[in-house]
């Protein structure tokens, strides 16, 4: 009887320690599992570049209002890059102009100072050019050729700029648009399916906002170089004003 007590009692024994075995392999072997499936979800989430995300968010948010808004993009820099050559080739070094018209005049007279500024690019340069085309006549009416034609420069180079300002504001609005037609079209799903749930509202939630998020997005990048042709804008205007006033010095000082 006592054998049979202790073979029982090893029996169990080993029973017990297989299945104390058992269930260590078992949670070794799904510890393992996770690790794996944790190390192949990370580089599936790192797999789109910011291209790729970039048109994935595109793509969600529609490309009705989105192909709007990237037109606005496209025209707004183009339009901007076209100003910022033009202003850049525009500008000149007044400082050096005026001494050599200065010294033309000194040497040659009026057609020698002419002939500086006809080689001169540049609005300042043809500011000079029409005053010193009227410096025959009296002070008075090469005055009134420099202002008058001071008008006809700040007019070219404003030229196109008001088209930059309508994409900043039109962008935007685009994309507050696209994002109620949106929210429109997420609260006719939630009707249509007759039970509020959240992916449904979620869903389109963010293919709405995303319209607007593009719309800011342009209008930010256009009002930055909108800004730098402004300020650029307002330096030739101060030097144009004043190359006018020291051209006027200079005219006063040959008629003595």
């Amino acid at each position: 009887m006592k054998r049979l007590f202790s073979i029982l009692a090893i029996t169990c024994l080993m029973a017990i320690g297989t299945v104390n075995a058992n269930a260590t392999t078992l949670a070794t072997t799904t510890a393992t599992i996770t690790t794996l499936t944790q190390d192949a979800d990370e580089p599936a989430g790192e797999e789109l570049s910011f291209h790729q995300e970039l048109k994935k968010r595109f793509i969600e948010g529609g490309p009705g209002f989105m192909g709007i808004v990237l037109l606005c993009l496209i025209l707004g820099l183009a339009i901007a890059i076209e100003r910022i050559i033009f202003l850049n080739l525009s500008t000149t070094n007044t400082k050096k102009l005026t001494q050599n018209v200065e010294d033309a005049l000194a040497s040659g007279g009026i057609e020698a100072a002419k002939e500086v500024c006809r080689n001169t690019k540049g609005p300042v340069a043809s500011i000079f050019y029409q005053g010193l085309d009227r410096a025959d006549e009296d002070i008075d009416a090469a005055e009134k050729a420099v202002v008058a034609y001071g008008g006809v420069q700040m007019g070219q180079l404003e030229k196109n700029v008001s088209w930059i300002s309508l994409f900043i504001a039109l962008a935007p609005m685009l994309g507050f648009m696209g994002t109620v037609i949106g929210m429109i079209q997420a609260f006719d799903k939630i009707e249509a399916a007759g039970d509020m749930q959240p992916s449904l509202v979620a869903g389109g939630i963010k293919v709405a906002l995303l319209t607007t998020v593009f719309g800011l997005i342009v209008a930010i990048i256009l009002q930055i170089f909108y800004n730098y042709i402004i300020a650029k804008i307002d330096s030739i205007v101060n030097d144009m004003e004043d190359a006018s006033i020291t051209l006027m010095d200079l005219l006063v000082k040959h008629k003595k």
